[in-house]
């Protein structure tokens, strides 16, 4: 048999040791519960916390060992070899171990034969002993994870050791009340073993109004609440029959009771000690009055939304994780507002806040007071119905949530009008967890807002593969860009004087590897929403006057390009400084390119976008206004903004040679324009009729496939007779540089 080394700092250890004050008649009853879950954590029949002494060890709490039957001299104890080391010491087999084969507990009645043991450390890094586990069979399956969870064991023993140890401390170095407490500014009540106050400090006699002088003698439970008294007394009288608070936990919620009556939420610290046979106890007090009061104002801030005062995101998922945790069936409405963006950047984002708050009120109204309202974001509500597990149950309450919605709000005597879509999702027909659910609704929105405005859909299973295949296009969308897979196509815009070329309009297309030629349709709305908007931009605007450079030089002396922007390039870079740059790289003059923008751009960043624009018009480049006439604000962004074409929309031109209605709706954007000192385009002309009538009213060019198709720049070229030599035909095989 190996007996365990005595350590170099043996004797430091022992000094460390002895600030305990355990020994084999003073066990710890606050290490109980560590070795109760060691022995269920592992399965094994033996579990211990082992203090090594100069010659014996022992047990400051164990689980499955008889004391007078085991032999507990250092000499045979594996824990006094599990100390010389840092990591566990684990023996699968103590009979094929040499250091272990003939040790008595091993061969004796004990029948050890499987170990586990992890030191016990002071904080100055003394080892103290060691926790243990020990079965009667071997185990050769004792994992790097099972020697984790071992030493995360020995944490929280160390732990309570330490709350053990500043115990000790506090009795050892504790002076008489009268130099500690009188004029300490923390309230301290000393009091003995039957509950009667033996001395308290000023802070504490003020604390509960009372003079100093009327403390002692006084019932401690009298300091305490009627409704509390006797939760106080039974901790009291069971620190007193353990002669210690090891193991007891303090009551919360407790109030405590001043002369006046008055009552305040007590914070209470609990001390006691024996000295001379007579046990002291000593209560450090407080009024937590306020700050539970401020505890519960950031607990309101944490999962309130301050606008509405409805539940925020962080409450919303909660709520549902205790719901579903129980478990209990749940219904989820994901509702998101149809036109707010709109009326917020029209009218301004105080009528935008109080609608937001008016379609809480009417939410709340809606729902039941065990349902939980949040808003969860811009103008995106959510509703947690418990219980509800019948999707056409949960589907009829979001038919009158839309329909209260929708009815007209009145701020400051202003009717306006939004709608709302809304997805559901029930559990556990959905999901049975929380986030999972809460997307689930998420997506069944996102179908709901597609189907048109004022909607409800219910999730089904498909959603998340079309959730996965958007995912999967982004990705593609990703390699698109890095393997140069986009390219220009050119639509003619016509002047309808005299049918000449006035210039282009670059498209973008997608020539995808696998779908072949992409129209914007396919993949637009996936890239405008996504992070590569402005790398592409960027490359469709150096592209665009690149080629129209080209043919400019080549014979198409006045010609023009047409550049659609995306919202994100007006947010990452400088787009003024991009633009100045292309155009001097390519020798193209400013009134060359003209830049067309949408008002959904406009729309999303107003002083952004304007200064932008202003200083792109400085420079002499021209701004077109696209879609014109669809949009909601498109009249008063004439005012603001530095335009120099209207682009009128094709579902005005459409119709415009058989409706009288499009015919007026175009004439008075041709008057318009003309007042403004704009120009105009049409969009969509594609029969003759249409091309005669906006001439007839005055409008200076058109775009459609009365006069082409977007078409490949080669092509382009060919027929409109720019004569560019052949091996520079066309840039369109240029790469990206991103």
């Amino acid at each position: 048999m190996k007996c365990p080394p005595v350590l170099a700092i043996e004797k430091e250890r022992l000094k460390a040791l002895s600030q305990y004050g355990l020994d084999s008649d003073r066990p710890l009853p606050s290490l109980d519960p560590v070795v109760q879950i060691a022995v269920h954590m592992f399965g094994m029949p033996v579990a211990a916390v082992n203090m090594i002494g100069t010659d014996y060890v022992f047990l400051a709490a164990s689980i499955g060992i008889d004391e007078a039957e085991v032999d507990l001299r250092r000499d045979v104890s594996f824990c006094a070899h599990a100390i010389t080391q840092d990591e566990v010491l684990v023996v699968p087999d103590t009979t094929l171990d040499k250091r272990f084969h003939d040790n008595p507990l091993v061969t004796g009645a004990a029948n050890l034969r499987f170990y586990a043991g992890v030191p016990l450390l002071s904080p100055e890094g003394h080892p103290l002993g060691a926790l243990c586990i020990i079965d009667g069979k071997p185990h050769d399956d004792f994992s790097t994870e099972d020697r984790q969870k071992l030493k995360e064991l020995a944490k929280m023993a160390a732990d309570r050791l330490e709350l053990r140890r500043i115990e000790i401390s506090t009795e050892q170095a504790r002076r008489p009340f009268e130099e500690f407490a009188r004029n300490s500014p923390t309230a301290v009540v000393w009091f003995d073993e039957q509950g009667l106050i033996i001395a308290w400090n000023d802070a504490a006699a003020f604390l509960y109004g009372y003079h100093l002088a009327e403390g002692a003698g006084r019932s401690v439970a009298t300091l305490v609440a009627e409704p509390d008294r006797e939760t106080v007394i039974d901790l009291i009288n069971r620190a007193a029959a353990a002669g210690s608070m090891e193991g007891l936990t303090m009551p919360k919620g407790v109030r405590g009771l001043r002369k006046d009556g008055k009552e305040f939420l007590l914070g209470l610290s609990l001390f006691c000690w024996r000295e001379k046979g007579r046990l002291t106890f000593n209560a450090h007090v407080q009024d937590m009055t306020a700050r539970r009061r401020k505890e519960e104002e950031l607990e309101w801030l944490a999962n309130t939304d301050i606008l509405t005062g409805l539940a925020n995101r962080v409450s919303l998922y909660r709520h549902a994780e205790e719901t579903l945790l129980r478990p209990a069936p749940m219904a989820v409405l994901m509702i998101d507002l149809d036109g707010f963006k709109d009326v917020n950047d029209t009218l301004g984002h105080s009528v935008g806040d109080a609608i937001l708050q008016e379609v809480a009120h009417r939410l709340t109204l809606i729902t039941a007071p065990a349902d939980t309202v949040a808003r969860i974001g811009g103008d995106e509500f959510a509703i947690l119905l418990p219980e509800v597990a019948d999707p056409e149950k949960a589907v009829e309450l979001a038919r009158r949530v839309i329909a209260s919605i929708a009815e007209p709000i009145v701020i400051d005597g202003q009717e306006v009008r939004v709608a709302a879509s809304c997805g559901v999702a029930v559990a556990p027909t959905h999901a049975q967890e929380a986030l999972e659910l809460i997307g689930d609704a998420d997506l069944a929105l996102f179908k709901a807002k597609h189907l048109g405005r004022g909607q409800a859909f219910v999730f089904v299973r498909s959603l998340r593969m079309e959730a996965a295949a958007r995912r999967l296009y982004n990705i593609e969308l990703h390699r698109a860009v890095s393997d140069g897979e986009f390219v220009l196509f050119y639509q003619p815009q016509i002047r309808l004087s005299d049918c000449s070329l006035a210039g282009a309009e670059a498209l973008i297309r997608w020539r995808h590897p696998q779908r072949g030629l992409l129209s914007p349709a396919a993949f637009l709305p996936a890239l405008e929403g996504g992070p590569l908007a402005a790398v592409v931009g960027a490359w469709v605007l150096d592209e665009a006057c690149a080629q129209a450079a080209l043919w400019r030089r080549y014979g198409a002396d006045d010609f023009r390009i047409g550049v659609n922007l995306f919202g994100a390039q007006f947010r990452v870079n400088d787009i003024v400084e991009e633009v100045d740059a292309a155009l001097k790289r390519h020798g193209l003059p400013a009134e060359a390119l003209e830049l067309e923008i949408t008002e959904n751009i406009v729309l999303d960043h107003d002083d952004v976008i304007l200064d932008a624009l202003q200083r792109l018009r400085a420079l002499g480049v021209g701004i077109a206004f696209d879609d014109f006439g669809t949009g909601y604000a498109s009249l008063s962004l004439l005012k603001q903004y530095p335009l120099s074409r209207l682009k009128i929309d094709r579902s005005f031109v459409q119709s415009l040679h058989e409706s009288t209605r499009d015919a007026s709706v175009v004439s008075a954007i041709l008057d318009m324009a003309r007042s403004f000192g704009l120009e105009t385009i049409a969009e969509g002309v594609e029969k003759d009729a249409q091309y005669k009538c906006l001439r007839d009213f005055g409008c200076e060019e058109g775009q459609g496939y009365l006069f082409g198709k977007p078409i490949p720049a080669q092509d382009f070229a060919e027929i409109f007779g720019i004569q560019v030599p052949a091996p520079i035909t066309s840039i369109a095989a240029k790469k990206f540089k991103p």
